[in-house]
């Protein structure tokens, strides 16, 4: 592992940081925010498609709060890079950028797309071994990232102390990104595809302890097509998992939503951080 840079920001620092995944068994890349001082606790940040571990430590505007509030983030990329499958490159939606935060299990993906462990395993363990920050994690996450966020949230309850979401892709079985991504990556058995489903695990019976915050612009140009939250929350209030959805006038899709909204997010995974 080595930091290829770093940068002072308020009391503490911004570095971004490479290493050989044993998972994806590529190079990978992540970044942080360190507060001053010994950390309170971690959250991790999965970012949507086509996004790599910069955007959200660049636009979010997040450091300011993690510093008050005595957090690290850690930001992941979205998948592995320099490989060549077979369609990789050739749309944002599938691919280099856009792993969905699952294991792959159809030819050639199968031996590199392993986000979920590469998250839910390496990333955990590096939070643990190389930065010292055991048991007080969070995770969240937007679009692509906030349905990664969900499920393995929902799926590992004991793990995360909290989970929120930007514009969640909440039912991705039943949508085209998610159709598109779990064809490729896991094939036809639908099945298969309920595993990485937030809605489909609500269903099954997973339930995370405290509460799910998600925040939905009513401007985003994705909202009815692709991320259809309001069909998560009803789900939940019929299993009785705790939900709070705001549905926000005015917000679309960018980063400029989610920079309006962070410390509203860092706030709520404080309470249960700490």
């Amino acid at each position: 592992m080595k930091v290829l840079k770093s940068h002072k920001s308020f009391d503490g620092t911004v570095q971004f940081w490479q290493h050989d995944s044993e998972v994806t068994k590529t190079k990978m890349n992540f970044s942080v925010f360190l507060p001053p001082g010994k950390a309170k606790g971690a959250l991790i940040w999965l970012s949507g498609l086509t996004c790599t571990d910069e955007n959200f430590i660049t636009k979010a505007g997040a450091q300011k709060y993690l510093n008050d509030l005595g957090l690290m983030v850690i930001c992941p990329d979205t998948s592995p890079r320099g490989l060549n499958l077979p369609g990789e490159h050739e749309t944002y939606d599938f691919g280099s950028g856009a792993g969905f935060y699952l294991n792959a299990t159809t030819p050639g993906y199968a031996d590199h797309y392993k986000m979920d462990d590469y998250i839910n395993l390496e990333i955990y363990n590096i939070l643990t071994n190389q930065f010292h920050i055991s048991n007080n994690i969070s995770i969240f996450g937007h679009s692509m990232g906030g349905h990664g966020a969900l499920v393995l949230g929902l799926k590992n309850s004991k793990k995360y102390k909290s989970i929120s979401a930007f514009s969640p892709i909440v039912n991705p079985s039943e949508v085209p990104w998610g159709i598109k991504a779990f064809t490729g990556y896991l094939g036809e058995d639908k099945e298969a595809w309920k595993n990485y489903d937030a809605c489909e695990l609500i269903k099954m019976g997973h339930r995370h302890q405290n509460p799910i915050l998600i925040d939905q612009g009513l401007k985003d140009d994705f909202l009815n097509v692709q991320l259809q939250p309001e069909k998560f929350k009803s789900l939940c209030e019929q299993k009785d998992q705790k939900v709070v959805l705001n549905l926000l006038d005015g917000f679309d899709h960018s980063y400029y939503f989610i920079a309006s909204r962070i410390h509203h997010h860092l706030e709520f995974h404080a309470k249960f951080i700490f």
